[in-house]
């Protein structure tokens, strides 16, 4: 495994250098643009385990995301029981909406992955590994050469990212998980036309 060994443990057990070093770089990126793309990864652990190399057409772009608007305001006047829950539970999770918005800002290239870097009490920050389908280099590469296919386009879109199939629940097999596949619609729609037979 050779350095990555370490960089990981670096970032698993981090001391007291390793949390100022974080510090300094947290107030840096604020100051930086919502979608930045970057040179090296900052944990080129994690990103080499996902799919990143150092190659012509591979790239990683560090996307800010607002945290945060995931609770119910407080109703004012008249006690509502059933509708005043503070908790919103929505279907995307912060990781799946930084993928969309690094795809927006970079059409023409595929979401590879993503990986956690940083977060503060009002942002947090993944850097998403980006692969141009169009570069030669990546055509001729047998790892990566399937993103030429067009039913991988706008993956992130479609929620077939790792965590866009966290966020669809399609990381859970077996019992339990029989109303997920191929999809939480198609599973209602499949159901709606069983109970059609009894009206």
């Amino acid at each position: 495994m050779g350095y990555l060994k370490y960089v990981r443990e670096a970032w698993k057990n981090q001391d007291e250098t390793m949390r100022a070093l974080w510090h300094e770089r947290l107030i840096s990126w604020r100051k930086e643009n919502a979608t930045v793309r970057v040179e090296h990864p900052t944990r080129p652990d994690r990103a080499h385990s996902l799919g990143y190399k150092a190659k012509q057409g591979v790239f990683v772009v560090r996307q800010r995301v607002q945290r945060g608007g995931r609770k119910r305001e407080v109703m004012d006047g008249g006690r509502r029981s059933k509708r005043s829950s503070l908790r919103l539970n929505l279907n995307k999770n912060y990781q799946q909406v930084a993928e969309e918005r690094a795809q927006k800002s970079y059409i023409n290239c595929v979401v590879l992955n993503s990986y956690w870097v940083g977060q503060d009490g009002k942002n947090i920050w993944y850097e998403i590994v980006m692969v141009d389908p169009g570069c030669p280099v990546v055509q001729s590469d047998k790892q990566l050469s399937w993103t030429m296919d067009k039913a991988h386009q706008g993956r992130a879109h479609r929620g077939l990212t790792s965590a866009g199939r966290k966020a669809r629940g399609l990381r859970n097999k077996g019992k339990g998980a029989e109303k997920l596949r191929p999809s939480k619609g198609a599973s209602w729609r499949r159901k709606a036309n069983s109970w059609g037979k009894f009206f």
